[in-house]
Order: C-alpha cells, then structure tokens, then sequence
C-alpha cells in the first residue's frame, strides 16, 4: 500500500500538502483522526488525547520544562517519566501503523520513525527559513503576524521535544527523510506533486 509520512515545520504547510498528495494518491489523509482513534483505544476522552497529541505537544513541553530538559535538542538528558506519556505514544504508534497497513498520508506524529521499516513508506520533511514560514501561514489564513511567530516557536519546540522526548531523535535530521522540501520556496501544488512522484517511484522500485 502506498504510505507518505510528512514532518512539517509550522507554516511549512503540511496541512495543505497533505491532502493534496492523499487526493492524488487515491488514499486517507490521517491527522485529525489520530487522537480520536487513540481517545477510544485508551478509553479517554477525546480533549484529552488531543492535549497529548504531539500536533499540540504544549503538555510535554511543560512537563519537560518543569524536569529541565527543554534545550534545543533537549541535550543529552535521560528521557524523564511523564504521567501517561508512554501509553499515549504507544497507542499513537499503534493507529499509524493500522493506518499505514492499509495505505495512507500521515501527518507528523514521528511517522518517519515510526515506521521506519515499512518496506514502501516515503517519508518526507517540509520546512524552509522561519521568517518565510510565518508568511506563509499568514498567507494561508493561520493567523496574524503576532500570532504566527509566537506559534512557529512554541509548535517547533514543542513537536521537536515529542520527537526527542520518544525516540532521541531530532526531528529536523535529513537522515530520517527520503525528500526534504523547502516548501517556502515553490507553491504548494507543486511540492505536493513532487511528493506523489517520488511516492510513486519509490512503490515501484521496492515494488
């Protein structure tokens, strides 16, 4: 089945990209659904898996401020318990690959991680300069400049600290991806098409 994990910096647009590519592609675009899929599997409420998801992350952020841990790439600090985190992640880890096992377009999530040994998944990273991401989430109606800035540092900290948190990894690292996009830098249609090309090449080579 044909599966795309994106990691996407804040305004990088990936939740643009996304549908597109899944349209293309002929399957689901899996963001939203995650925490409600983990909500039932963990018999929790909704609100609460969607504060844990690591699209919010602002609730290990704290929690890792509070143990000292949030530095850049929170350094080289043991990882710190943090009530009900790990169940969380393991449910979360659980829907992606049910989703992946019949085809799908992930977003964030640590996909790339998470299913790094799926023999056919593309996994992508957008990104591009900050000042060039918060333009473009004005330009997409996310929110004003003020807004914007405050959001690309606190969303970029927080999904960096989920991926480091988890699987001491840093998110940002070419190493994780098969594509890296500055998604800034060429209209969103057509980083979308060079991802369902690539998706599709890489199908068929390991096909």
């Amino acid at each position: 089945m044909t599966v795309v994990t994106i990691s996407a910096a804040y305004g990088a647009g990936g939740s643009a990209i996304g549908p597109m590519v899944a349209d293309a592609l002929g399957v689901p675009f899996v963001d939203r659904a995650i925490p409600v899929a983990v909500a039932e599997r963990l018999d929790v409420s909704e609100r609460e898996a969607r504060e844990r998801d690591e699209s919010v992350g602002s609730w290990l952020s704290r929690a890792l401020l509070a143990f000292g841990q949030m530095g850049p790439v929170l350094g080289g600090a043991e990882p710190v318990q943090v009530a009900g985190a790990d169940e969380f992640c393991a449910a979360t880890e659980q829907v992606l690959r049910e989703h992946a096992n019949a085809g799908a377009v992930v977003l964030g999530r640590a996909g790339a991680l998470v299913l790094a040994e799926h023999a056919t998944a593309l996994h992508v990273r957008l990104t591009g300069p900050l000042d060039a991401r918060i333009e473009q989430a004005m330009a997409l109606g996310e929110a004003d400049r003020l807004t914007a800035e405050r959001l690309a540092e606190q969303a970029d900290r927080a999904r960096e600290a989920y991926v480091r948190h988890f699987y001491r990894a840093d998110a940002r690292d070419a190493v994780h991806y098969h594509l890296v996009l500055d998604s800034t830098a060429l209209p969103l249609p057509a980083c979308a098409a060079l991802v369902v090309s690539a998706a599709q090449a890489r199908q068929q080579a390991r096909g």
